[in-house]
């Protein structure tokens, strides 16, 4: 049984929560991930959680009308709340977890959550990793892990698996923020080190729940890495980092986000229109993932591009969601079929 990754040596208020050491960097760059603890506060993340609690009442409320709950649940603290109404009723569970994620996954757009995007400490995390000049990836995602639930359950893959091809070669940060302790009892997550420096692995479409899935066979023979983690850790991952995240067997909602970072460099679609994605365009000229928008953190030449406004940041995620572009796969093929 591999030894789980748990680095508690760094103060979360000292020096090294505002930004990677040479040490850190030189084990993200080796590893493929970097655990860096603390880097959220409950303070710090209260204000997300009560968005999403928000969420959950409002819809509650609603299935209590219309007679699908007997309970909202109000009593709950926000790792219970849902996992209540899942337990009274599947459907009404699944149905609000699906209310909080969207179409795919980053449907909450409210300030809370670019308020956690733009986390100062987290931050000067990324600078170190990607320079002064960030750019929020449009992949970013809330997981509301139910108990027992088939979609909750994300089997392997790289991030770069669902990118453009010509963006394989860059650096796009993932950081995954558990809102609440996560476990191997409740489907922390699971990396395989030092792999990514191979490059793409082959994925499969069709996978488990939908995903994209790396196939048993397909997998590098080294030992993965399950990461327990405490609310408010960061998780650092590249986008070739190979990861997987397995069942909820507790009584409680592993809820988590995954936020993505990259360099002003690498592809994006800051400033460009979904309608300007069209058959006739040449990949190579695509942001790595255009279906949703990237926006600026930091510019560090001029400041009036980047997104502080908790009404810019939703217009821009909307515009997107309205009309989503269509882009060339990558020609992964059903694994059904491999």
């Amino acid at each position: 049984m591999p030894q789980s990754l748990r680095q508690h040596d760094a103060s979360p208020n000292g020096p090294s929560a505002m930004s990677l050491t040479p040490n850190e960097l030189s084990q993200f760059q080796r590893q493929g991930f970097l655990l860096k603890p603390g880097l959220f506060s409950p303070e710090d993340l209260k204000p997300l959680q009560d968005a999403l609690t928000e969420i959950i009442d409002q819809g509650a409320r609603e299935l209590q009308a219309d007679g699908k709950l007997t309970n909202i649940y109000a009593d709950q603290p926000f790792g219970l709340r849902l996992a209540c109404i899942h337990a009274e009723n599947r459907e009404a569970g699944e149905e609000l977890a699906r209310r909080v994620m969207g179409k795919g996954g980053g449907g909450f757009n409210g300030p809370a959550m670019l308020q956690t995007i733009r986390h100062p400490a987290l931050l000067s995390c990324i600078e170190s990793l990607v320079g002064p000049d960030i750019v929020g990836s449009s992949v970013y995602r809330i997981r509301p892990k139910l108990p027992g639930w088939d979609r909750g359950e994300v089997p392997w893959h790289q991030d770069s698996g669902y990118f453009l091809a010509h963006c394989d070669r860059h650096l796009i940060v993932t950081c995954w923020v558990p809102l609440v302790d996560a476990t191997l009892e409740n489907g922390c997550l699971h990396v395989i080190p030092t792999v990514h420096k191979s490059g793409i692995l082959r994925h499969y479409t069709d996978g488990h729940a939908g995903f994209l899935e790396v196939a048993d066979e397909d997998l590098p023979p080294v030992e993965p890495v399950p990461v327990p983690m405490k609310a408010g850790d960061v998780l650092l991952l590249t986008n070739l980092t190979p990861h997987a995240s397995f069942a909820n067997n507790t009584d409680v909602v592993r809820w988590s986000i995954d936020l993505r970072y990259q360099s002003a460099n690498v592809p994006n679609n800051v400033e460009e229109e979904p309608a300007s994605y069209t058959p006739e365009r040449d990949p190579v000229t695509m942001a790595c993932y255009p279906p949703e928008a990237d926006f600026v953190i930091r510019d560090q030449n001029d400041s009036s591009r980047e997104i502080h406004s908790a009404d810019q940041f939703r217009q821009l995620r909307e515009r997107y969601d309205t009309t989503r572009p269509s882009i060339p796969g990558r020609g992964w093929t059903p694994l059904q079929e491999r």
